[in-house]
């Protein structure tokens, strides 16, 4: 039986991009302290199943040091936010999902000559980045009291989303790659990515994040397309820090002004400022996420830096500990709308019903398969023969 030399470092660097220990990977390779040791060799074929565990390409293993996998698109994040170990398999799998669906959905609009999405680009960064702001919400069309409407910030965050898609961006939000339940997303390495394109701009949030990172950084990624080109890339905004360059800087300060405007918080904090939970009475009133309420203080001067980053980490713990950040549960059809969006899952459903694609490459644009890809159509208003 032949047995193969691998560098240890390529074994460690696969096991930890795919944020595995030993006692994760045990049961199958027994032997996988020995090969990192160079204690023992495994065989072609126990290296084949240690590929499809860890998710990494076979032929990467034969490599004599672990290889640089970088991005396809720029990276806004802090150095402090980047996993020393690269990119997981999952973001890549997910930012390679996205860009398929965008790819798709492109070709779809560009034959049926559709008009390019006029907000691609519509900002540059030498223009006021508030003054941006105020047009998204133009655009977006949010009045003044949009955020009292909606029972809960939950609910907050959806019709945000659906008001974005009515512009023509695709807007999903999602804690796992695609459908699988067992692969989910880490929003410590995270917080969303934007796609550029004016025929199918796209946006991703983190659905592993807490509710209140998810509504800025859907306003946040908005503000990226708003940049078009120079805007596309990957978001991992530490505790929502005004940090990261001057893109990051550019669609924070944007997004801030989108979410609760200068002239109204500046107003409303005159009847806080001394109450012991002033975040949270202006986020009911704003119906807002605290943070971004407590984050548009802080920009404004009205709070101390620390003040609110002692706030944040506070909250968004107590998110966590209540369980409001997770995307699994709930109506399965309801999480499709977030998962995969409406805007996207409607032109895929019609081109299949009308024999423009298969149902095979519908189901797997998608990720539903048979009934539950009929059905889902049915809860579209979509009916397939």
């Amino acid at each position: 039986m032949n047995r193969i030399r691998v560098e240890p470092a390529v074994l460690r660097w696969a096991r930890e991009r795919a944020g595995l220990d030993f006692a994760d990977l045990e049961g199958r390779f027994p032997k996988l302290a020995d090969w990192e040791a160079e204690a023992a060799r495994p065989t072609v074929r126990q290296l084949e199943d240690f590929a499809r565990a860890t998710r990494v390409p076979f032929g990467f293993l034969f490599l004599p040091e672990p290889p640089e996998m970088g991005l396809p698109f720029a990276d806004f994040r802090t150095v402090e936010s980047r996993r020393p170990q690269g990119i997981s398999p999952e973001l890549m799998d997910t930012i390679h999902l996205m860009r398929r669906r965008q790819n798709w959905l492109r070709e779809e609009r560009m034959e049926a000559e559709a008009e390019p999405v006029s907000l691609v680009g519509a900002a540059t960064l030498s223009d006021d980045p508030e003054a941006t702001g105020r047009e998204m919400r133009r655009a977006v069309g949010l009045d003044e009291g949009w955020a009292r409407r909606v029972p809960t910030w939950t609910a907050a965050v959806g019709e945000l989303r659906n008001a974005v898609e009515a512009l023509g961006v695709m807007a999903v939000v999602n804690g796992i790659v695609g459908n699988n339940t067992r692969r989910k997303l880490d929003e410590g390495e995270f917080r969303g990515f934007a796609l550029s394109d004016p025929h199918a701009p796209l946006i991703f949030v983190n659905g592993a994040d807490a509710k209140s990172a998810q509504m800025f950084t859907l306003a946040h990624e908005l503000a990226h397309l708003w940049l078009g080109d120079a805007g596309e890339g990957l978001s991992g905004f530490q505790g929502v820090q005004p940090d990261g360059g001057d893109v990051e800087r550019f669609c924070d300060r944007a997004a801030a002004e989108f979410l609760v405007p200068a002239a109204e918080i500046r107003t409303a904090w005159r009847d806080v400022a001394d109450d012991d939970a002033p975040f949270e009475k202006l986020a009911r009133r704003f119906k807002v996420s605290p943070v971004a309420v407590g984050r548009r203080a802080m920009d404004l001067r009205l709070v101390e830096r620390d003040a609110f980053f002692s706030f944040y980490h506070d909250y968004t713990q107590r998110e966590r500990r209540q369980g409001l950040t997770g995307t699994d549960g709930g109506d399965f059809y309801n999480n499709q709308n977030t998962r995969v969006g409406r805007l996207f899952a409607s032109h895929v459903i019609r081109a299949a019903k009308e024999g423009r694609i298969g149902f095979k490459e519908a189901y797997d644009l998608t990720g539903l398969n048979g009934g539950t890809f009929q059905s889902y159509a049915r809860k579209l208003g979509i009916a397939l023969p």
